[in-house]
Formats: structure tokens, C-alpha cells, sequence
């Protein structure tokens, strides 16, 4: 699959943009389908399996891990989990058992997720387009509802962690008492609402913002002729290998703080 034998630049970019998407309420694959009933089905088994293999690989780490010499899977595993509970201790300083572990999976499971923006572009979907599977989005950070979900559960740890720290009568008490006091109550309800909205969507759209512009440029980079495609997708690559870690790091960190701020005192 190819832009010149088979697609005009513009089928070209939106075929790569769109996912494969099942309609539940007919039980059919139906790349236009649209409303709540209808599921992702690459984003959710990239996604999935992507989830599955940080497991496995930590799983591996644990299994292999002796007194000894470490080998280079358990000085891996090692340094990624001192380095994300130092991260941790830093930033949330009431005792969790749940936090640190959280941590590491949202940064090891965004990470995977958009490292697979540096896979080439027509790799994978010429694979499952020669098994005829006509679209298959690759990466799960250009979907708005893997990035929005991922944001929603934060949003459940927070008001979780804020009523644990505060206590529900606490933890509702605080909307209307902070920041300006309580003879500012309805002030404070509006500006609590506003952040607290604020907080799952700007999570999501940074991460998928970024992904989604990087992708486009490759998709973009892709559409040149085979000559001047190295010329270009190799620097842009090799920068965005700065990206796929930061984005990673960007949205575990934000989690962290958010339930810090949720949990302790103000």
C-alpha cells in the first residue's frame, strides 16, 4: 500500500488517520461509524497488547532478578522503578502503597504506546491491508479516547484520593472554601469546577496533540519521493525519540501532582 499506486494524497493521509471501528449496535465494521456504540478496535488491541507486554517484560525482570551479578533485564527493570519511586517520593509525600506502582505503569504503558509512532508508516498497515484489514492505526496515543480514558481514570483516582484525605463532607467542602475563602462560595464552586474539568482534558489533548502533529509529519514526509523521505523522516525521527519518553514522563508527573494535590492539605 503506497500513496502513488492506490491512494491520492488526501485518501493516503485520511486512511492512515482513521481507525478500525466496529458498530456495536449492528455488529459490523464500519470505518464511518460514530456515537458510543462503537469501539476502536486497534486502539484497544495495540493498547491491550501493549499493556500486556510492560507486564511481562517487569514480570520477567522479577522472575530473573538474583542476589548476584544482575543481568541487563534486572538492572533495567531496577533502575526504571528507583527512578519512578524516587519521582514519586519527591512529588506525593503522604504514604501509598498504590501511587509508585500507578506511576510506573502510566509512564511504561504511554511510553510503549507512542514509541510506536517510530515504526514506518506503511509498515503495519500494508500488512493487515494484505490481509484484508482495510485501516489500522498503529498508535494509541492518536486516539482521542485512549488518551481521554486514560485522563478519566485519573479523574476517578483524584476524587478517590481527595475524599480518602479529606473525607467526603472534606473533600465537597473544598469546592466551595478554596482558594478565595468561604464568604467567596459561589466564586469558589465555579473556579473548582473549571479546574477539575480542566484537569482530564488538558492531560488528554497534550498527549494526543503531540502524538497526533508528529504523526501527520511522517504521514506528510511519507507522500515525498523515496530519495528525499531519509533526508527528512531520519532527523525528525531522531528528535522525536526525545518526545515519545517526555510525553510519557509529562503525563505520569501531572498524575502524581494531581493526587497530591487531591490528597493533601491545602
Amino acid at each position: 500500500m503506497s500513496a502513488d499506486n492506490e491512494f491520492d494524497a488526501t485518501e493516503y493521509i485520511q486512511h492512515h488517520l482513521t481507525n478500525l471501528r466496529l458498530d456495536l449496535s449492528e455488529g459490523v465494521i464500519d470505518s464511518d461509524a460514530t456515537g458510543f456504540m462503537t469501539l476502536h478496535l486497534d486502539t484497544l488491541i495495540m493498547s491491550i497488547g501493549l499493556g500486556a507486554l510492560f507486564c511481562y517484560i517487569f514480570w520477567l525482570g522479577a522472575r530473573r532478578a538474583t542476589p548476584g551479578v544482575p543481568g541487563g533485564l534486572q538492572n533495567f527493570v531496577e533502575t526504571m522503578v528507583e527512578f519512578i519511586e524516587k519521582t514519586v517520593s519527591e512529588t506525593f509525600h503522604a504514604k501509598s502503597k498504590v501511587i509508585a506502582p500507578l506511576a510506573l505503569t502510566i509512564f511504561c504503558w504511554v511510553f510503549l504506546s507512542n514509541l510506536m509512532d517510530l515504526i514506518p508508516i506503511d509498515m503495519v498497515p500494508s500488512i493487515m491491508y494484505a490481509i484484508g484489514v482495510d485501516y489500522w492505526k498503529v498508535l494509541p496515543s492518536v486516539d482521542l479516547n485512549f488518551t481521554f480514558g486514560l485522563s478519566l481514570s485519573v479523574l476517578g483516582l483524584i476524587i478517590i484520593y481527595g475524599v480518602m484525605g479529606h473525607g467526603v463532607v472534606g473533600f465537597l467542602k473544598s469546592f466551595l472554601t478554596h482558594p478565595l475563602g468561604p464568604w467567596m462560595a459561589p466564586f469558589n464552586l465555579v473556579l473548582n469546577i473549571v479546574e477539575f474539568v480542566a484537569k482530564p482534558v488538558s492531560l488528554s489533548l497534550r498527549l494526543f496533540g503531540n502524538l497526533y502533529a508528529a504523526e501527520l509529519v511522517f504521514i506528510l514526509i511519507s507522500l515525498l519521493p523515496w530519495w528525499i523521505q531519509w533526508t527528512l523522516g531520519t532527523p525528525w525521527a531522531i528528535f522525536h525519540i526525545l518526545v515519545v519518553p517526555l510525553q510519557a514522563f509529562i503525563f505520569m508527573m501531572l498524575t502524581v501532582v494531581y493526587l497530591a494535590m487531591a490528597y493533601e492539605e491545602h
